[in-house]
């Protein structure tokens, strides 16, 4: 049984069935104990009234002797001889016993009260069956009207568990109703306590989610945007390589062609990047590495960049730091800190990354000697495309996409840990990278800066 109206009626309705039950069978009980007390009353009454007479009027003899009678009146003399008996009885108690007392005559059973004086003793029986059925006509004559009640309890517990339920079924209507493409938050006023928090958490979720598809939508346009400037550039290079009349002109334009696909190839590279580390996306399993040798790894793939333009790259990883993580996003984090650092740096830049453990966390540290970026610009450099901020180049520059930083900030992210941007001692900018640490980072402290 799934449906909470079903599961409600029933524990409603069965409760009721039951509660009927029992007020019926204790109700029965009750009333035909009383009217069997009533009866024994009516006996001893009966037996004490005879108590003083001397004789029995012939009126009212002829009233005891009525056959419809259910009452049988018997005198006995002292010494046991009957001095009245109203009329021949086929199935009239013999013997007599003090007080309330059943005797069995010729297999029917009798109630009966005796009183004894010192010249007779009277008794006055009644059918134990007569008894009984009286007893029960007026036992069910108390009991059918709460059997009758029961329906309408039952109708009044169905229309008042509907109602109950009515606003759930109102608000599950709104949601039928609502366009696929709406997420406007639902109405709060007015709602039951119980639903209440269930409509705060919907409309929660909505908000997350016209958020999520709002900073989508901002991404998918402003990447189209991004897409549009190198693909005209290559396509402006493609007619001029076209056009070059001899082969100094078409080896520059061969040339100047390499370099804006090597560029849109990283563009694309960078929103894949991006793509994969934003919240939502499949996680890849976090695994046990060395922060330290995670570092080298992207920095080897960065040194041909850096060899290029006479950058010098420095790790600086004394011992391992461990942590959980998934690898390859980490060392698109280093690769793109270096990058942007190698890019930034101009002629002779100078590169120091250093791994460390703090505490429980693990920290990544990149510096380098290139502009920076003015402090009161620092919170818009993690925006996606985002060049060219202040005296600085935040993201990776005008020549880059502006994509470093949001994808640092965003593997940081989903690592746990978080990533600021710091003045570095080499006179740019350091950017520091903290995450929490695994099982061996965590148990040995490590120095702070």
């Amino acid at each position: 049984m799934r449906s909470i109206r079903a599961r409600v009626l029933a524990a409603v309705l069965g409760l009721l069935g039951a509660a009927a039950l029992l007020i019926g069978a204790l109700t029965y009980r009750g009333v035909h104990a009383e009217v069997e007390a009533l009866f024994d009353y009516q006996l001893r009454q009966m037996a004490l009234s005879l108590r003083d007479q001397g004789e029995v009027a012939p009126a009212q003899a002829a009233a005891l002797a009525d056959g419809q009678l259910d009452f049988v009146v018997q005198i006995w003399t002292a010494d046991g001889r009957a001095i009245y008996a109203p009329r021949p009885h086929a199935q009239l108690p013999l013997r007599a016993q003090l007080g309330l007392a059943d005797v069995s005559v010729g297999g029917a059973t009798w109630r009966s009260y005796t009183v004894a004086t010192p010249s007779r003793v009277i008794q006055v029986a009644q059918p134990l069956a007569v008894r009984r059925r009286l007893a029960a006509e007026a036992a069910w004559r108390s009991v059918w009207p709460l059997l009758l009640v029961a329906p309408l309890l039952g109708a009044a517990a169905w229309w008042g568990t509907m109602h109950a339920l009515a606003p759930l079924e109102r608000l599950a209507g709104a949601l039928r109703r609502r366009d696929a493409a709406s997420l406007a938050p639902l109405p709060e006023s007015g709602l039951p306590d119980e639903l209440a928090p269930l409509v705060a958490a919907l409309n929660t979720l909505l908000q997350r989610l016209a958020a999520a598809l709002d900073a989508q939508r901002s991404f998918v346009a402003d990447a189209a945007h991004e897409l549009r400037s190198p693909l005209t550039a290559l396509k402006l290079q493609l007619q001029q390589l076209k056009r070059a009349p001899d082969d100094a002109r078409r080896a520059a334009a061969v040339e100047a062609l390499a370099g804006g696909i090597e560029r849109a190839a990283r563009l694309v590279e960078q929103l894949l990047a991006l793509a994969r580390s934003e919240p939502g996306a499949a996680a890849a399993p976090l695994l046990a590495l060395d922060l330290g040798e995670t570092a080298r790894a992207a920095l080897a793939e960065v040194a041909p960049l850096a060899a290029a333009r006479g950058a010098q790259i420095e790790l600086l990883a004394d011992e391992p730091v461990w942590i959980d993580g998934d690898r390859a996003g980490l060392q698109a984090l280093v690769r793109n800190l270096a990058d942007n650092a190698v890019r930034h740096g101009g002629a002779a830049a100078r590169v120091a990354v250093r791994v460390r453990r703090d505490g429980a966390q693990a920290e990544l540290c990149v510096d380098d000697n290139g502009p920076g970026i003015a402090p009161a610009q620092r919170a818009q450099a993690f925006g996606r495309f985002v060049r060219g901020v202040g005296g600085g180049q935040p993201g990776e520059g005008a020549e880059g996409s502006g994509l470093g930083l949001a994808i640092v900030r965003s593997i940081a992210e989903r690592h746990g840990g978080h990533a600021a941007l710091e003045e570095s001692p080499l006179g740019g900018l350091r950017v520091r990278v903290r995450l929490p640490g695994g099982a061996a980072a965590a148990t040995t402290p490590g120095d702070n800066p």
